[in-house]
């Protein structure tokens, strides 16, 4: 399972300065919460299992990998999962044992790098190019790493090393579970273009399938779209496109980055107009955004609600606290509150969406790394 992407070829110029300057580790845990249930009560392992929701109501939160094997996957309906595995066990989510396991985690990290960027409690970049230690390769920081959080967590990680961010987190995934994958220098380009665009983060199904449209399935394709055409078809995406399809990714790690909001938004397979459709639908979405929330910690003061009619027009309105909400069923009241005072909509709607913003206590971002710093560690 762990071994280095078997990519070859020369990337050429479009890598461009990013080639070979930094050392990035991608950390992403494996079936983390419904991993610690299993670590921590012996009659769930091996069983598919669900955090979160239950036969009869709500929305899964994570599911374990016996779980996915019948197609059960976070942010599914309840219901739904239960079909596909009549066998699921649900469990209610237990965020304090999940923070614990997390807090023990990134003290593993902070062994080896101080910067870390945290994108939840079972995900952070680690930016190891200083070798702190002394260890002399960023993979073998990687593999320490993961031998520390399965002996002292109990738990299995998957890391990705590469030379960006944009390639350390699709290695990460390449593996999994419990999986190592390197992308070294001069190989990204040919990495991406064997994969499929779907893979690519912030593309997902729906944008692959607008891809499907103009005949582009994997990351060879992609590159081959001149930038104005990308741009025609994707707007504001389309510069990330362009670079992503040539493994280039200019961002740093930013420790400690601050977070500016926790939300999700679903496309609905039909447009939806009824009042207690639209209900339902936010009553789930509640149960999707909780849990982000829990999982990363977050408080907020601003609730804002956002709905795309059939024409594509958007409209969003908010409600701001003078202090942080208290918890799942003000957050909750707040949402149909603002849902309710827009009843009945004009016209029906293809996308709902939910965030909390104005969040406190979140971090700031502190120095990053200099070009002075780069270069020193192998892969």
């Amino acid at each position: 399972m762990e071994q280095p992407a078997q990519a070859s070829g020369d990337s050429g110029p479009d890598e461009g300065q990013d080639a070979g300057f930094r050392k990035i580790i991608h950390i992403d845990m494996d079936a983390f919460y419904a991993s610690v249930e299993q670590r921590d009560d012996p009659s769930l392992r091996g069983r598919p299992v669900a955090v979160g929701g239950s036969a009869a109501r709500g929305v899964v939160a994570a599911a374990s990998y016996e779980a996915r094997t019948f197609g059960v996957r976070s942010a599914m309906p309840s219901t739904r999962a239960a079909r596909l595995c009549p066998d699921l066990v649900f469990v209610p989510p237990r965020f304090d044992a999940y923070r614990a396991a997390s807090r023990a985690i990134h003290a593993i990290f902070a062994d080896y790098t101080a910067q870390i960027e945290p994108l939840s409690l079972d995900e952070a970049y680690l930016d190891v190019t200083a070798d702190q230690r002394g260890i002399g390769s960023a993979t073998r920081i990687a593999e320490l790493i993961r031998q520390r959080i399965r002996a002292e967590t109990g738990l299995t990680a998957s890391a990705g090393v590469s030379y960006n961010k944009f390639l350390a987190k699709l290695a990460s995934d390449q593996n999994k579970p419990d999986g190592l994958c390197v992308i070294r220098p001069g190989d990204g380009a040919a990495f991406v273009a064997r994969l499929p665009v779907a893979r690519f983060h912030g593309v997902g199904p729906r944008g692959a399938e607008r891809m499907a449209a103009i005949g582009v399935t994997t990351g060879a394709d992609l590159r081959a779209i001149p930038l104005d055409v990308l741009r025609r078809h994707f707007g504001a995406q389309a510069d990330y496109l362009y670079r992503a399809a040539r493994g280039i990714d200019l961002r740093r790690v930013e420790a400690d980055r601050p977070r500016k909001s926790v939300g999700a938004e679903r496309t609905f397979d039909q447009d939806i107009g009824s009042g207690p459709a639209l209900r339902e639908a936010l009553g789930n979405i509640v149960e999707i955004v909780w849990a982000r929330i829990e999982k990363s910690g977050a408080r907020g003061r601003t609730v804002t609600l956002k709905l795309r009619g059939a024409d594509f027009q958007t409209l969003t309105r908010a409600k701001s606290l003078s202090q942080a909400v208290s918890g799942r069923q003000e957050f909750a009241e707040m949402g149909f509150a603002l849902l309710d005072a827009l009843l009945p909509l004009q016209q029906p709607v293809r996308l709902m969406g939910l965030t909390l913003s104005a969040l406190e206590g979140v971090g700031v971002t502190s120095a990053e790394a200099g070009p002075g710093d780069q270069g020193s560690l192998p892969f």
